[in-house]
């Protein structure tokens, strides 16, 4: 890859598809993921806030036992008409969350915290979803696979979850779950990658 970075980067999540989604950059990187407890979202609070919250929660935790590094946290969630849909605990909560998102635009959203010395970096990506009309056959059967109860939503765009959708409306990356194309640009323009042959 054409990125160069002199700092050590931890990523604080143990989400195999964030961490594919980093290797992109091509810049060395290790797990360490997080055991903070994700709070509930609280009574008003907007959806955009609490992915961020969670993001720094989980880069925070990481960062006090390896000061110094350049930890990443994030965190998605789903969102429809201000309710989140977090990673259903059984297929039949899967089965629940997808019928309530069967035939209608939701939002997938996704706090990014950069945390390096006194330097702390948010943002929110969000991109819209339109899911098919979704008849309950279709609806139990992917359920039963088990491949929504790691996943907010109860669904994987990048997994056979992918046939349920009809459209998306913005980065497909943030959507499994890291904006990869924004995650680089602040990285870069925090000076913590830079392409190769660049002036430092």
């Amino acid at each position: 890859m054409f990125f160069e970075t002199n700092e050590t980067i931890i990523l604080a999540s143990a989400s195999p598809r964030r961490k594919e989604l980093l290797g992109r950059l091509g810049v060395p990187f290790i797990v360490h993921a997080s055991n903070a407890v994700e709070r509930p979202i609280e009574n008003g609070e907007k959806p955009e806030t609490y992915a961020q919250a969670l993001a720094s929660i989980k880069a925070s935790a990481i960062y006090e036992d390896h000061p110094g590094t350049l930890v990443i946290g994030a965190d998605t969630v789903v969102a429809l008409d201000g309710k989140v849909f977090p990673k259903p605990k059984s297929a039949a909560q899967a089965e629940e969350f997808l019928r309530e998102l069967s035939g209608r635009t939701h939002s997938v959203i996704t706090g990014v915290t950069l945390i390096k010395d006194s330097a702390v970096t948010n943002f929110t990506s969000t991109t819209e979803v339109t899911f098919r009309k979704l008849d309950h056959a279709l609806i139990h059967a992917y359920a039963a696979t088990g491949d929504p109860l790691d996943k907010a939503g109860g669904y994987g765009i990048q997994t056979a979850g992918g046939l349920l959708v009809s459209e998306i409306t913005g980065d497909y990356d943030n959507v499994v779950g890291l904006p990869i194309a924004e995650l680089a640009d602040a990285m870069r323009s925090s000076g913590l990658i830079w392409l190769k042959g660049d002036d430092l």
